[in-house]
């Protein structure tokens, strides 16, 4: 018996073992071991403490704020916030941070701003038209907050600047504890101390003097762009329930004064940075909750944004990192004649250097702002054996490792910081 035939056109069935797949550049074939990244540890950061009673004050006050006003950052408001509950403990602060609140022009906000904390702040005292005298009468052992709008017509040109020296001068004593002025009172003329120990919130179009600035919580305000809205600001209506915020604020606040006097808490930054910020960080602290590490973000992030800013001021800090930025470009020679350094600040276009006077930057100027870093113009040998006036790299080492201690991008070789 024959077997029988296959059916027709039928075909044998494929091997069980599969074909190698094709190869796809860039990715592995199938049957192939994933490659394996290196794993970092990657570090975990800590959990946010409990909350407590103040932080959910905070996050009312806050809402607050941002009902009336834009502030320019996320940051700037967390600060605006913690700035008004650290009015309420005065008394336990070394320091009094300034808020300084300004702006490029009008209409930014500054003002209304300023309402708001009028309203919120402990015993807001406002400073329009009050002579010093007035203000370090009213100072106590539980200080005011003071308020200036329109700090710009206070000093705003060196001549209204020169006129209120003595209210500068207040401003200034009063950031640290234990800073009096003494003046005579009474048809005796008797020898008087008055404290000046106060927190204390400025308003104006431009920067303030950067000896207050220096001591301030820094805000940058803005206009409203399209779109933007805020609620207006009714008196009748809002101030009853801003109070009734602010008593609640000071009622959590007044038991903690003695532990807000204990606490050195960990801070982002350091030297007067660190004595502003320290009271904002403290009430972060003790509220709990995501306020601490909000707390330091803001801190580190608004003092880093000012250090760059005076930076690109012409002067200062800036005429330093300029001339480091020659220097690293020039392959970090001993020395610069006068001349080439002027030539080579005066070819960055995004410098000031160029329209500095009539002619651009001279050497005139140029050795007047060095002078206060204690940097002076020597003789310099040049490469064939002559001798001109210019400048040592190594005068600016001390001056760059204290004003402008930041690496910028072009500053791509260690010598640039390095120590002869």
């Amino acid at each position: 018996m024959q077997p029988e035939n296959p059916a027709p056109y039928s075909t044998p069935e494929p091997p069980a073992t599969a074909w190698p797949p094709v190869a796809v550049p860039g990715k592995p074939g199938q049957g192939e071991p994933e490659p394996t990244a290196p794993v970092e540890a990657v570090e975990t950061p800590a959990p946010d403490p409990e909350p407590t009673a103040g932080s959910a004050l905070l996050d009312e006050l806050r809402a607050q704020i941002a009902k009336f006003v834009i502030l320019p950052s996320p940051e700037a408001l967390d600060a605006v916030t913690l700035w008004v509950a650290a009015t309420h403990l005065q008394p336990a602060w070394q320091h009094a941070p300034r808020l300084a609140v300004v702006g490029p022009a009008k209409r930014c906000g500054k003002s209304r701003l300023l309402d708001v904390l009028t309203e919120t702040v402990h015993e807001p005292m406002l400073t329009i038209n009050t002579t010093p005298a007035a203000v370090f009468r009213s100072i106590t052992e539980e200080p005011p907050t003071l308020l200036v709008d329109e700090a710009d017509t206070i000093f705003g040109t060196p001549k209204m600047a020169e006129k209120n020296e003595e209210m500068r001068g207040l401003l200034n004593a009063g950031h640290q504890r234990n800073r009096y002025v003494t003046r005579v009172v009474g048809n005796d003329h008797t020898p008087h101390r008055f404290a000046t120990f106060a927190m204390a919130a400025l308003a104006g179009i431009g920067d303030l003097p950067d000896t207050i600035m220096d001591r301030a919580v820094v805000i940058r305000m803005r206009r409203r762009a399209e779109g933007e809205r805020v609620k207006p600001f009714r008196s009748r209506r809002d101030i009853p329930a801003l109070h009734d915020l602010r008593d609640r604020i000071a009622a959590w606040a007044r038991p903690l004064l003695d532990e807000a006097a204990d606490l050195e808490p960990d801070m982002p930054v350091e030297d007067r940075a660190a004595d502003t910020w320290e009271p904002l960080v403290i009430i972060a602290d003790l509220a709990a909750g995501s306020w601490p590490r909000r707390a330091r973000e803001a801190c580190a992030r608004m003092v880093a944004a000012e250090v760059e800013a005076e930076e690109d001021r012409p002067g200062g800090a800036r005429i330093l990192a300029d001339i480091r930025r020659v220097f690293v470009a020039q392959r970090e020679p001993d020395s610069l004649t006068t001349d080439e350094l002027l030539h080579q600040l005066r070819q960055d276009a995004e410098s000031p250097w160029a329209e500095w006077g009539r002619n651009g930057l001279n050497a005139k100027d140029l050795a007047a702002m060095l002078r206060e870093f204690d940097i002076r113009p020597g003789n310099v040998r040049l490469p064939d054996g002559t001798q001109r006036k210019g400048y040592m790299r190594n005068k600016f080492l001390d001056p760059w490792r204290r004003y402008c201690p930041t690496v910028h991008p072009v500053d791509t070789e260690p010598a640039a910081l390095s120590t002869d």
